[in-house]
C-alpha cells in the first residue's frame, strides 16, 4: 500500500466586503488584502463585474505561468487583456474575451503552435475561474440581522 505524502488543502481565506458609503464598499481578505469597490462613475474603484473579468484575467495568467516559463525562460512578460459587455436588460455578462499576448518572436512557428497549446491546456485544466464561470455554479444568499 502506498504512502500519501498529499496536504488537505482548506479554504481558510477569510473573504469579506464592507460598506464604505453609499454604492462604495472595501472588499478584504484575511490575509491583508483589500480593493475599493464602487459604481463604474467613481474614479479608483473597480465594479464587481470588473474585478470578476479581472479575477478571470488573473486566472489565466496563473494558469498559463509555468508553461510558459518553461519555454520563455522565468522573465518573459505577458498580458492578459479581458473585456465583455454587459446585457444590462438581462444583468449579464453574455461573452468575455481574453487576449493573452506575449513575446513568441523568438520561437519557430511550430513551437509557437506547442506553446498555443499548451497554455490552453493549462488554462482549461487549472483556471478554477474560468472553469466556474463556464460551468456555472450555484449561489446561496443568507441575511441575518442582530438587534440592537
Amino acid at each position: 500500500m502506498a504512502v500519501s505524502n498529499s496536504v488537505e488543502i482548506t479554504d481558510e481565506t477569510k473573504l469579506w466586503v464592507e460598506r464604505t458609503g453609499t454604492r462604495r464598499c472595501t472588499g478584504r481578505s484575511s490575509r491583508g488584502a483589500q480593493v475599493l469597490v464602487g459604481p463604474v462613475e467613481e474614479q479608483g474603484v473597480f465594479t464587481p463585474g470588473e474585478l470578476m473579468k479581472v479575477a478571470l484575467a488573473a486566472c489565466t495568467s496563473l494558469s498559463a505561468d509555468a508553461v510558459l516559463a518553461r519555454r520563455l525562460g522565468e522573465d518573459f512578460r505577458a498580458t492578459v487583456a479581458v473585456s465583455g459587455r454587459a446585457d444590462r436588460e438581462r444583468q449579464v455578462y453574455p461573452e468575455l474575451v481574453e487576449h493573452l499576448v506575449v513575446d513568441l518572436s523568438g520561437l519557430s512557428e511550430q513551437e509557437r503552435v506547442r506553446v498555443d497549446t499548451a497554455v490552453r491546456r493549462a488554462v482549461a485544466a487549472t483556471c478554477t475561474v474560468g472553469r466556474t464561470l463556464q460551468q456555472g455554479t450555484q449561489i446561496r444568499l443568507e441575511v441575518s440581522g442582530s438587534s440592537a
